[in-house]
């Protein structure tokens, strides 16, 4: 959630309720703080419920988290702050606390977490600093008087090397482990767990269309990890401490496991040829691929996007479908196909000749001027498909198949289904005015509109939105208090029902739930 400024605290504050709306909702307002001017940009946790910025005092630097001010440093790193994933404090006697940053007295820098001061260094690799994913451990990557670099996890220093790569910490899914790429000599190590793979060469630039080296990637269970090595010019992907073949270079978005962990794919070239290998195992060559390989929910099931002379095609379970002109939306090539949440279905967007149309289980559809950036989703319940499309100088939304009303523009993104695939809902313009679609049924217009959400149980829908120099929610039609802005990251539907956002109002700055009638 994106904060508009200032100190507040979401614990300890005075409420007062206001008239229930119309929409079976009643409306709480809570005063958080006023903004402090002088404070830096400030960083919110996941849950939105916490708040944190760097304050100058003269010579020194203070965080301030969540209105309380912690202890004065020469200095705190630059962008260093950081949040739990969850944004909440640890359950165990764990270091570290919801909020962790790094900061200097003198010439030495440390960690702060919580209210613990780790050990000294000569200096902490920028950008280093991670959580876990349950947010229960740290790790960084430091430096040690003698120049060399180790990666600190919870306090303890791990084996030394010349140098850390930034970017390429990374705990397993359930934080057990710990992977980073290191420099020993001229050589390069991908350190799993304090054990150092056998040395590679150094990193480089591949073709353009393909990503610098990527870092040790976890399987979904956490149990299995792979990485890109280069030797004498060639790359190689090794999973489980097992290389495989050698190719010329590497597609972005390779390797990758399949949500089971089970399973391994990435897409490879040799020479001008390409092809993708799943569990070892190479596919048929082509004359070009996009992005890497996608695993259905389920990981039965692989597609991806190849080319063969002047034609594009997505494979699905090695079984080229038809040639088009070009697969994705919009100029964007390589769009990813999208498999159904239950894996049985397929769909994605392609062009032939000067005509656009979505392909589902094969089978191509109407053909428009061009489909939205977003291309085809499936409802949760992966029967039904829905996607924005273009008519001449108009737009619409097909829901299975069917066109629906046609509106001067829509919100890019915003085309949902509610959680029990019965509704949908989407943001569009009118002449000047945005409105809300849902289940074809326009909303109140107004002179701009965010992203819609539902409710838990698919029954309301609420939206951000501006009349003149006012900012309100929307629920289901009804609108809320106006504030003078509100953050951009809500509103937010709880899982009991009750929508949150922040808002301000008079320079204060209102923590606001809409709450059902009776509860």
């Amino acid at each position: 959630m994106v904060v508009l400024g200032g100190t507040f605290a979401c614990e300890k504050s005075s409420s007062q309720t206001a008239k229930p709306s119309r929409s079976a909702y009643k409306i709480e307002e809570e005063p958080l703080g006023r903004y402090h001017d002088r404070a830096g940009p400030p960083l919110v946790s996941k849950d939105g419920c916490h708040l944190a910025y760097v304050l100058k005092k003269q010579t020194k630097s203070v965080v301030v988290l969540d209105g309380k001010a912690g202890p004065e440093y020469d200095g705190v790193g630059a962008g260093s702050l950081i949040f739990s994933p969850d944004g909440k404090r640890p359950a165990g006697d764990v270091p570290g606390g919801r909020l962790a940053y790094v900061a200097r007295e003198g010439r030495k820098w440390f960690l702060v977490a919580g209210d613990q001061k780790g050990p000294e260094h000569n200096g902490i690799l920028k950008g280093s600093l991670k959580f876990s994913p349950n947010g229960q451990r740290l790790a960084y990557g430091a430096t040690r008087p003698n120049m060399k670099w180790s990666v600190v996890v919870d306090g303890k220093g791990g084996p030394q090397y010349d140098r850390i790569q930034k970017g390429s910490l990374v705990f397993s899914p359930d934080g057990k482990r710990l992977a980073y790429v290191a420099k020993k000599g001229n050589r390069w190590v991908t350190v799993v767990d304090g054990r150092a793979s056998p040395e590679y060469d150094a990193h480089k630039w591949l073709d353009p269309i393909f990503s610098r080296w990527p870092g040790p990637i976890f399987s979904p269970d956490g149990k299995r990890v792979t990485y890109v090595g280069l030797k004498a010019h060639k790359v190689v992907v090794v999973v489980d401490d097992q290389p495989g073949p050698e190719y010329d270079a590497i597609c972005q978005g390779s390797p990758v496991f399949s949500p089971d962990g089970k399973r391994v794919a990435y897409a490879a070239n040799k020479g001008n040829k390409y092809s993708v290998v799943v569990d070892g195992q190479p596919g048929p060559e082509y004359d070009g691929l996009s992005r890497g390989p996608i695993f259905s929910p389920d990981g039965k099931r692989v597609a991806y996007v190849s080319k063969k002379g002047a034609k594009w095609f997505v494979v699905v379970d090695s079984q080229p479908q038809a040639h088009y002109d070009w697969i994705g939306t919009g100029v964007i090539i390589g769009t990813e196909p999208l498999f159904s949440p239950d894996g049985k279905r397929v769909a994605y967007a392609a062009r032939k000749d000067s005509k656009w149309l979505v392909v589902v289980d094969g089978q191509p559809g109407p053909a428009f001027d061009l489909i939205g950036m977003q291309g085809p989703i499936f409802s949760p319940d992966g029967k039904r498909v829905a996607y924005e499309a273009r008519k001449g100088d108009k737009w619409l939304v097909v829901v299975d198949g069917k066109g629906g009303r046609e509106y001067d523009d829509m919100g890019n993104g915003s085309l949902i289904f509610s959680p029990d695939g019965k509704r949908v809902a989407y943001t569009a313009r009118k002449g000047r005015n945005w409105l809300v679609v849902v289940n074809g049924k326009s909303g109140p217009e107004y002179d701009a509109i965010g992203r819609a959400v539902f409710s838990p149980n698919g029954e309301s829908v609420a939206y951000r939105a501006e009349k003149g120099d006012k900012h309100l929610v929307v629920v289901d039609g009804y609108p809320g208090g106006e504030y003078d802005e509100i953050a951009r990251g809500g509103p937010t539907f709880h899982a009991n029902g009750v929508l949150e956002y922040l808002g301000k109002k008079k320079g204060i700055l209102y923590r606001v739930k809409h709450v059902p009638v009776g509860k």
